[in-house]
């Protein structure tokens, strides 16, 4: 017996033994990953309250763009397939479904199971089981390619749908267009391999195979038939350019050439940042969301051309590519940020086609939420003002600085200063903020009497009052840029107004009436109404406590000094909800991904763990991030704990990531936090690198024991974009245990005194 087992022992042995070496080998000849293998579109589908993240497939920045017709991704029906989404987290424009069968179920939609479902940045694959055919999908830029397999016997159908447009079939050629509004439609010229035996309009219990030109048009196609290919192009301009798109860019129905090219795209763009020594896991998450920072804005150039929305009108683009589809208020705080560092010229463009709009639209100032149907007027504050600030401050030189001073000095004497408003010429309220530096709250029970108040977004005081001083101080840089010596030394006067509204008793920033008064009663965990918009907006009184970008040294000052500063701090991420969590996000829907009173999930908290380098304790600043990044961005369904607004929010995932941070648009300066990987080598232009080496680096040895920049020694947390334009290198010794005397005594700067 015990020879039997020993010999029986020996075998399975020298069989794992066998096996291991196997393994070895194939590990060992298996193709490296490259940074778009990482990519993971499903993180964030599965939202915490809100909006989830889309897998959307396209290309850096470009025009045509897709994700699953579907209310979630817990959803077991898509909705059609689509053909281009033209707005951020809009439903697409143009859909389509395949079909076999009894041609009295054809519809202008129909639900369609699915499984299989397989999405990369650069392809799209699913199966439609009921159905039992197969969808390949691939993008280019302005144009895209299908293949649609049917299993079944019998003629297979093709229904498309524009909603809002008029659709014409010839041949094998599709072409229309759909009305978006703001006198913009998108155009499609579409052609199959197959050619269709006849067209219809579908329509309640089946075709009527007489009628067409129409909004939806069902094609069918020979019996037999098992593929179907269909390469499409769009265009913002006509659909003869929407032809020319697809035939400078796609010419064939070959869905592994576009999709090969499509992925080498990715790997450039992605590849521009190379990180090393990590997990499997923080690197996804890395990859992941460099690759949505590239979602927006996109380009709409069309061979030298674009339509623009803000005056109508067809324009060359003079050789710089025009872009649109972005939210400025979430995306200055690192999007944009991110690209000054990575894609210069991209920025650069971006930053001279809001000029443009600006200048366009005849009333000069710059767009909060340029979008492809013009501008969105969204939120509060004008931070495309930042944005150009940033740029300027950075090296960047791709835009007349004069014009850019020109709107962004619109955007703050011209434009009402009123959320999400367009109102011209500024109202009272604009006028009190003028006069007296700050934006006044409604008292308890008074009724709202100022006209172009919105109902939902109310006035939005502090919120206001706070983004208003950020933009003048960004405003007094470029005058000061431009020698305008007078002008800057007004906006960085107007820009301490922030000052204004702080309640020296309780060390936030409250809201003031009209009358001088603080208002009264007042929680600020959740006073405010929905959103907190009566005073905020969308986070509570404790988010706002920081929202001084421009100036923490001075708030730092406000709060009582360093030790006060941080056990604020410290009080805010320990802060419990003060009623059950269903209440207080029945109130704060946008306040999620919480620590205490602290929100990952919201823009205005994502310079606030920085805070503490302003305080003489950057070993906190290296402990929260990396706990933060490690509790709220998973590589999971629902490993994003917020709204994620096309780069918003994911850019400050690769800045933390990356141990970095851009505190201040518009201060050539970057605040030190903790990397998370042992290596990093960022490509910033003209065959320059800078790179990160942080020895020993895991999320254990989280905190900086000393540092070099450059080979000389650096003993404060925060670094000039200078010192890394051209290329550098950050060195660090990593530990496990705090040195909490390393940065200590020099915090970052901050604004210069009032003048």
């Amino acid at each position: 017996m015990k020879a039997k087992y020993l010999l029986a022992l020996t075998g399975i042995v020298g069989t794992l033994s066998l096996s291991l070496t196997a393994t070895a080998q194939k590990a060992a000849t298996a193709p490296a990953k490259q940074p778009v293998d990482f990519v993971n579109p499903h993180i964030g589908n599965i939202s915490h309250m809100l909006v989830p993240t889309y897998p959307t497939t396209h290309l850096p920045n470009s025009m045509m763009r897709v994700f699953p017709v579907r209310q979630d991704y817990t959803t077991n029906r898509l909705g059609g397939l689509p053909l281009i989404v033209t707005h951020h987290r809009s439903i697409s424009s143009f859909n389509f479904y395949p079909y076999q069968g009894d041609e009295t179920e054809i519809a202008v939609s129909k639900p369609l199971s699915y499984d299989q479902e397989k999405v990369t940045p650069y392809r799209y694959q699913v199966y439609l089981d009921e159905l039992n055919m197969g969808v390949d999908f691939a993008p280019s830029h302005q144009s895209a390619v299908y293949n649609i397999t049917f299993e079944k016997q019998g003629a297979p159908y093709l229904i498309f749908n524009c909603r809002r447009g008029q659709l014409r079939a010839s041949a094998n050629v599709l072409s229309g267009y759909q009305e978006l509004g703001n006198h913009t439609s998108v155009y499609l010229y579409a052609e199959t391999d197959v050619a269709p035996t006849k067209a219809g309009v579908p329509q309640q219990g089946g075709v009527n195979w007489n009628s067409a030109p129409a909004a939806a048009i069902a094609l069918v196609y020979p019996a037999g038939t098992k593929k179907i290919g269909i390469r499409y192009g769009v265009s913002f301009i006509s659909e003869e350019q929407a032809k020319k798109n697809l035939n400078r860019e796609i010419h064939n129905y070959d869905v592994n050439a576009v999709a090969a090219t499509g992925r080498r795209i990715w790997n450039e763009a992605l590849g521009k940042i190379a990180v090393e020594g990590a997990s499997d896991k923080e690197t996804t998450v890395f990859y992941t969301s460099l690759y949505r920072t590239f979602e927006r804005p996109i380009c709409i150039s069309e061979d030298g051309r674009y339509f623009s929305a803000s005056d109508g009108k067809v324009h060359n683009d003079e050789g710089h590519p025009f872009s649109t589809d972005d939210w400025t208020w979430d995306t200055y705080r690192a999007a944009h940020p991110l690209r000054i560092l990575i894609n210069k010229g991209v920025e650069n463009d971006i930053l001279r086609s809001y000029i443009l709009m600006a200048q366009q639209t005849g009333q000069n100032w710059m767009p909060t939420f340029p979008g492809v149907t013009g501008d969105e007027h969204g939120m509060n504050s004008n931070h495309g003002i930042a944005s150009i600030a940033d740029a300027y401050a950075k090296g960047l030189r791709g835009f007349d600085l004069a014009k850019a001073y020109e709107v962004c000095k619109g955007a703050i004497e011209d434009k009402s200063l009123l959320p999400w408003s367009n109102a011209v010429p500024s109202g009272e309220l604009d006028e009190f903020y003028k006069k007296h530096g700050y934006f006044p709250a409604l008292k308890p029970g008074e009724k709202e009497t100022v006209p172009n108040v919105s109902k939902w977004e109310k006035r939005q005081p502090i919120a206001v009052t706070l983004g208003t001083s950020f933009d003048e101080w960004c405003l007094s840089q470029i005058a000061g840029d431009l020698g305008k010596t007078a002008d800057a030394e007004h906006y960085l006067k107007a820009s301490y107004n922030y000052r204004n509204v702080f309640n020296p008793k309780t060390g936030f920033f409250h809201p003031k009436d009209k009358d001088g008064n603080f208002i009264e009663p007042l929680d600020y965990r959740t006073s405010g109404g929905p959103g907190a918009r009566d005073y905020y907006d969308e986070n509570n009184g404790y988010i706002y406590r920081w929202d001084v970008q421009h100036n923490i040294g001075d708030l730092v000052n406000l709060v009582g000094g360093n030790k006060k500063f941080v056990a604020a701090l410290e009080d805010m991420f320990n802060e419990p909800y003060p009623m059950s969590r269903w209440d207080f996000y029945a109130i704060l829907p946008d306040h999620t991904g919480n620590v205490g009173m602290f929100s990952m999930a919201n823009e205005p908290s994502f310079h606030i763990p920085y805070l503490y380098n302003y305080a003489g304790e950057p070993w906190r600043t290296q402990k929260r991030i990396r706990s933060l990044l490690d509790q709220w961005y998973r590589n999971d369904l629902m490993g994003v704990p917020g709204d994620e607004d096309g780069g918003g929010m994911t850019a400050f995932v690769v800045f933390s990531q990356l141990g970095f941070y851009p505190v201040t648009p518009g201060s050539p300066t970057y605040n030190i936090g903790s990397p998370s990987f042992p290596h990093v080598k960022m490509n910033v232009g003209n065959g320059k690198f800078f790179e990160i080496k942080a020895h020993n680096a895991s999320f254990t040895n989280k905190y900086i024991q000393s540092a070099k920049l450059n080979g000389v020694v650096l003993n404060q947390p925060w670094f000039k974009h200078s010192d890394i334009a051209n290329g550098g290198l950050l060195e660090l010794e990593m530990g496990p245990v705090a040195n909490k005397t390393w940065g200590a005594n020099s915090p970052p700067p901050s604004a210069a005194p009032m003048p």
